[in-house]
């Protein structure tokens, strides 16, 4: 039973507390690691080392500080296949989704910054009157970065590299649900040679360790990824505060089919967008509305080939659906399923919890689940369930479609599929969210801004967005006559 430690001041370390939380293993339900059970006093020494590495790092030139991400994203692809194995087991998430997506990915994140803040530039305007005006960008100083448990490495390095590559120094709280990548990345940044105290991952709980991180009044900025209800909380705390926040928060993203779609495409498609990573991902499309036209065809093939995608061991080759990531959320995702039906919903595949033999008996798995039958405004498609679960609805018309699409407080991601450019250029331009993709899904490019509209979000991260939520703007003013 492995202890894992908090990385504090470039050192691997116990929690004051001395205390420890259980890590469960998804695919068994059964206890594998021992988890810091941190709090104000593990934040204080982090923001402490924090604060006394700042003056130096700020300073350090940008090429001293990319070699240095650089670094540790060659020891993260050296380990590869130790990290692959590590997520799939902590998250229960299939090891070829692991392999495929979000090890490469957390590796993209670090050396994409690590470039990039060599090619971030400042303005400058030149005024009529003898005069030049230019803009300064400087590291903030200390930020918290809090990531969750879907994607971890991916989302923890998608923070931590843009403020690191900026010049700020880091106190970072990974999910603890999900811990173990993290803490193996603290042993790579010993490594790879990070300065003592540029970044520090503390592990626990979010309302003793993740609190602390808010409420620390020498932590000056907070980027946060998770729930909705709980970004309204760090606002909350922090807006008073004058901190600067980035808040990329849940969604219940649509998924509009048109009748002149490729089809094939489509449904493959759609089966990936519903069901990836047991459908744990903020951007996966969990309403699938279809037009009237191609309903009854779209529902027969897409529910045929979702029959066929049975969860299975995560650390199999051969799984596409693995485990879900808590019993509790386990229970959330079933829950949903049962107000579905309360609200008039038809279950025509999965809604239930598949029991597993062996070793696997007591894991957490739900069967991929397809609805229909239900009003667009119903809690089922209003409220977000993050699981295996999505509903089919017919629509007839662009604005009637518009109106369901826009109807939930979310509006962080939307997939639309025809071969119409100007209908796809309409529709892009009438539906709330941040990100629309047409014809594809998860098409990501890392200079793009990403976030959500709403109650998905404040604020964008991603490319140069990313680097300047982690500086501050200082306008310059030279009169030379």
């Amino acid at each position: 039973m492995e202890n894992i430690l908090n990385y504090i001041n470039g050192q691997l370390v116990e929690p004051k507390s001395g205390k420890y939380i259980d890590n469960f293993q998804p695919a068994t339900g059964k206890v594998y690691s021992q988890i810091p059970d941190s709090n104000s006093s593990d934040v204080q020494i982090a923001v402490d080392a924090a604060k006394t590495a700042f003056p130096k790092w700020s300073v350090t030139p940008a090429e001293q500080r990319a070699k240095i991400i650089m670094k540790i994203a060659s020891l993260i692809e050296r380990d590869m296949e130790l990290f692959v194995q590590a997520e799939s087991k902590d998250n229960g998430k299939p090891v070829g989704l692991a392999r495929m997506i979000d090890i490469p990915r957390a590796i993209s994140n670090l050396e994409f910054f690590a470039t990039g803040i060599m090619h971030f530039a400042a303005e400058s305007h030149s005024m009529e009157d003898s005069a030049i005006n230019y803009t300064l960008r400087q590291p903030i100083g200390v930020v918290g970065c809090i990531s969750p448990w879907n994607l971890p490495l991916y989302l923890f390095t998608w923070k931590i590299a843009p403020a690191l590559a900026a010049g700020n120094c880091v106190v970072a709280k990974p999910s603890e649900v999900t811990p173990m990548t993290a803490f193996m990345l603290s042993k790579l940044c010993i490594e790879a040679g990070l300065p003592a105290g540029v970044l520090n991952i503390i592990h626990g709980l979010g309302g003793s360790a993740g609190q602390a991180i808010i409420e620390h009044p020498d932590i000056k900025a907070i980027s946060f990824t998770g729930g909705t209800k709980t970004g309204a909380s760090i606002a909350a705390t922090a807006a008073p505060m004058f901190k600067k926040l980035s808040l990329e928060l849940g969604g219940k993203n649509p998924n509009i089919i048109f009748a002149d779609c490729d089809f094939d495409l489509m449904v493959k498609t759609t089966v990936l967008s519903s069901f990836a990573n047991q459908g744990e991902i903020c951007l996966c499309g969990s309403r699938i509305f279809v037009e009237r036209p191609i309903y009854e065809k779209f529902k027969t093939a897409f529910v045929e080939k979702v029959k066929r995608l049975n969860p299975g061991n995560p650390s199999d080759e051969k799984t596409k659906l693995g485990a879900i990531v808590s019993k509790m959320h386990m229970e959330k995702i079933l829950s949903y399923v049962e107000i579905a039906k309360q609200e008039g919903g038809k279950i025509l595949c999965g809604g239930n919890k598949v029991e597993m033999e062996g070793d696997l008996k007591d894991g957490w798995y739900i069967a991929p689940t397809v609805i229909e039958g239900l009003k667009y405004d119903c809690r089922t498609n209003q409220e977000e369930i993050f699981g295996p679960v999505v509903t089919i609805m017919p629509f007839d018309t662009e604005e009637e479609v518009v109106e369901m699409a826009n109807s939930t407080i979310y509006g962080l991601a939307a997939t639309i599929w025809t071969q119409n450019l100007a209908r796809a250029h309409r529709m892009a331009g009438n539906v709330q969210c941040g990100i629309i993709w047409i014809n594809c899904w998860l098409h990501r490019d890392l200079r793009t801004p990403f976030g959500g509209m709403k109650g998905s979000g404040v604020g964008r991260e991603g490319g140069f967005e990313a680097l300047r939520f982690f500086t501050e703007a200082k306008n310059v003013c030279i009169k030379f006559k």
